[in-house]
């Protein structure tokens, strides 16, 4: 179901809130790791160690950028793949149950009942669900195995519904693949020795910066640098859980679905 105006707006403050807190973050741990370093030294800085630093810095930060640069290249494959696999389980849905409008018989009204329910279960339900719980509902399997379950219980009279029975299994078994994916990708979480790895280079490239004087300029080029790197950390954290804030996908394929006669659902006779 689509969000309401204050929950966007909620969201929204949510979300820079999260993301002015990792990059305030990093800033401050640089300045924490500046100055520290400047108050522990004092005065015992040799005459070439500024060449030294200048040195260990310019090959930690190019390793600490390979790093996080390829951490965020695959987190973003990644959040892309998932966005086109919602495409992907929606437009099987909908060849379902337009594929069972063009195959005919008794069975057309079960099977796009369970369909529409299965679309309305995915966006009010089981969205939320996956960024809060990182699961499935058993009723989205329950609603997928009716609906799978009556097609495969089709007896097809001709070549035509031979071919449309043939297609609504394939269908039925990639949505069943694609949720499961869904699962998988909402209970990954980056690992921790990615994380230390990220905030260690922050702090060692943060180090060797103490041979510079604190004059205004040089900490606020220290604080670009802190905030850069947090901004980065940032989205790779984000996109990591396309589920969860501040990089929560919307169900949109889905709610496109929910607008059409397929979130509506067959009309019931009177008997029914």
């Amino acid at each position: 179901m689509p969000k309401s105006g204050g929950g966007d707006a909620g969201n929204m403050v949510r979300d820079i809130l999260i993301s002015g807190g990792f990059v305030l973050g990093t800033v401050l741990l640089t300045w924490v790791i500046y100055f520290g370093m400047r108050l522990f030294v004092r005065d015992r800085v040799a005459p070439d160690t500024k060449d030294l630093a200048g040195s260990v810095i310019f090959r930690v930060a190019a390793l600490h950028g390979l790093i996080l640069g390829l951490v965020f290249a695959q987190e973003l494959l990644d959040y892309n793949e998932i966005r086109a696999d919602l495409v992907r389980e929606a437009t099987a849905v909908a060849d379902i149950y337009n594929d069972m409008n063009r195959y005919g018989g008794d069975e057309v009204a079960a099977v796009q009942l369970a369909l529409s329910d299965y679309v309305r279960q995915v966006v009010t339900v089981e969205w939320d669900r996956l960024g809060q719980q990182g699961r499935l509902s058993a009723e989205g399997w329950v609603f997928r195995e009716t609906f799978y379950q009556s097609i495969l219980n089709l007896s097809p009279n001709s070549p035509r519904q031979t071919d449309l029975r043939s297609h609504m299994v394939q269908n039925s078994q990639l949505i069943a693949t694609l949720r499961q994916q869904r699962e998988n990708t909402a209970i990954y979480h980056m690992g921790a020795l990615f994380w230390i790895a990220a905030l260690g280079g922050l702090v060692f490239v943060a180090l060797p910066y103490f041979t510079f004087t604190p004059t205004p300029l040089h900490v606020a080029l220290l604080s670009i640098y802190g905030a850069f790197s947090g901004l980065i950390m940032l989205m790779i954290y984000a996109f990591s859980n396309p589920f969860s804030p501040p990089g929560a996908l919307a169900p949109t394929a889905f709610e496109r679905l929910m607008e059409t006669e397929i979130g509506v659902g067959p009309r019931r006779s009177p008997d029914l």
